[in-house]
């Protein structure tokens, strides 16, 4: 697949309310006109960034991610998004990767945010999902993600019988990012897409959420050079952008830099 075509929902939130984020996104999700790959949704898109678990965190089964298999189905899309999920007695910030056939690939936020305590009551991820798509190989991160580059850095992949290759070719981050800290957020995500030589794509929330705090969006797709493609602040907003497989490979051929990238191990 040559071109991949991503949708994002920029979108306010309803404070802890499932049900009508779920109608509200619902609602925006069928007004995508055309056909779309993917679809990014925001960091725990059915509740904003509450530490309030016990009340709000739903089962694997439950009905969020029954939600969102309905549409991926409906719409024939991969719906990405995160929300609160209760497992073995933990909660976790987990991002969810739907496809349309109903099968799923999930992600647990790796770096819980404790300027807000988050890492008080939910659990850390110990391992990445890099889903695929049509070729597209797609790292999957969560909102304070971004700050630990080492994390997302690319692996080269070797392989006696091929040539090495990188292992991903786009970053997917979504986010609750708090307006005061957007110089960073959009700083960040350029140097992800430099680093990595990938496509990068962050999508965040906009609004006041119940703490009084501003969210301004800046939901940005950015190139393997760090070119914006597409960039929002402060409005309520859905894009779709396509990619280009040509292109990326391209700028790795003629910058092979990731070649040079060190060798590493993650550990706990």
């Amino acid at each position: 697949m040559q071109f991949l075509s991503i949708t994002t929902i920029q979108t306010n939130l309803h404070w802890e309310d499932k049900q009508a984020n779920r109608n509200m996104l619902e609602e925006k999700i069928l007004s995508i006109k055309g056909k779309t790959n993917i679809v990014v949704l925001p960091e725990m898109f059915t509740t904003g960034f509450s530490m309030n678990p016990s009340l709000l965190a739903e089962k694997m089964d439950g009905e969020t991610v029954a939600w969102m298999r309905r549409l991926a189905k409906t719409k024939s899309i991969i719906l990405v998004g995160s929300l609160i999920i209760e497992e073995d007695q933990k909660y976790y910030n987990r991002l969810i990767w739907m496809l349309p056939n109903g099968e799923l690939g999930f992600y647990d936020k790796r770096h819980c945010f404790s300027l807000s305590g988050e890492h008080e009551h939910y659990t850390p991820g110990t391992k990445r999902l890099i889903a695929s798509v049509g070729g597209w190989k797609v790292n999957l991160c969560i909102c304070y993600d971004l700050r630990f580059p080492v994390w997302t850095r690319q692996v080269i992949q070797s392989n006696p019988d091929q040539d090495p290759a990188p292992e991903f070719d786009l970053l997917i981050y979504v986010a609750n990012w708090p307006e005061v800290r957007s110089t960073a957020w959009k700083t960040l995500l350029h140097a992800r897409a430099i680093e990595n030589q990938c496509y990068v794509v962050g999508v965040n929330r906009v609004g006041i959420d119940i703490h009084g705090i501003k969210h301004s969006g800046d939901s940005m797709v950015i190139d393997p050079l760090g070119e914006i493609i597409y960039h929002k602040a402060d409005d309520e907003h859905i894009q779709t952008i396509i990619i280009d497989k040509i292109k990326l490979n391209t700028v790795r051929e003629k910058f092979p830099f990731w070649l040079d990238g060190d060798h590493f191990l993650i550990t706990d």
